[in-house]
């Protein structure tokens, strides 16, 4: 991989970062991760065609099996998380993410299609939604609903955020970043965070402001506008912890 240039390598990272937490469930152990397999990249002779974000992914979900094993998952199986992730979270084609993973398309769909019929046995919880725009909160309920989910409550602001999740205690926070004139999302969460334990998925149109390493990061980051299968991919993963080693 010695041909990919650090530009690009610099640009492919925060995905990667994002792929990896979203992968395992949160951000040290994600982290981790992403420093073996750019190591990795870094150390290995160059010979295929893969892109550096697709170099990336191949390598962090080969990195966990060397790792922990590739039975060492909680549920579904690690290549089709791996693959749901892929193509809804990252945005990856079909064949895009077979290539990473060192699979035919022929493999990727079988596997995504087991994925997905995974899907529908997700535990369903409760959602406090954190946005300040109504139209786009209603839509968001929608999703959510429609993914088997309950709502807890919709807060536009900061301070009706942390009230609700006092009140209703969600099994899942889904907060937008900024709030506009409301406060701040990741603010709301912190507050709420320090008296009630919770998975949190946040979206944004830039997430890649949120994957720099200079602060605490969340584990979870969805990229606006949103399909129906990213809410619902980015919400299994939430509930069920990522992968999980056993």
């Amino acid at each position: 991989m010695t041909d990919l240039t650090r530009q690009e390598l610099v640009k492919a990272l925060p995905y990667a970062r994002r792929f990896a937490r979203a992968l395992v469930g949160d951000q040290k152990t994600g982290d981790q991760l992403v420093a073996v397999a750019l190591k990795e990249l870094m150390e290995s002779p160059s010979g295929n065609d893969l892109s550096a974000r697709q170099a990336l992914y191949g390598l962090l979900v080969s990195a966990f099996m060397q790792r922990h094993g590739k039975d060492a998952t909680v549920g579904m199986p690690l290549r089709q998380r791996a693959l749901l992730l892929l193509t809804s979270l990252e945005e990856q084609s079909l064949s895009s993410s077979a290539q990473a993973l060192g699979i035919t398309d022929e493999e990727a769909a079988a596997e995504l299609n087991k994925a997905r019929e995974g899907l529908q046995g997700i535990a369903q919880t409760s959602v406090l939604i954190i946005e300040d725009e109504p139209i786009i909160a209603m839509d968001i309920q929608d999703l959510v609903e429609r993914c088997g989910h309950r709502i807890a409550g919709v807060a536009h602001t900061e301070a009706d955020a942390v009230a609700l999740a006092a009140k209703t205690k969600p099994g899942l926070i889904l907060a937008d970043i900024n709030l506009g004139g409301g406060g701040d999302g990741m603010q709301a969460v912190g507050r709420i965070l320090r008296t009630h334990e919770a998975p949190v998925i946040f979206v944004t149109a830039y997430p890649e402001r949120l994957l720099t390493g200079e602060t605490q990061e969340p584990s979870f980051v969805i990229t606006k506008p949103f399909e129906p299968m990213t809410l619902a991919v980015a919400t299994y993963q939430a509930v069920t912890g990522g992968v999980t080693p056993v």
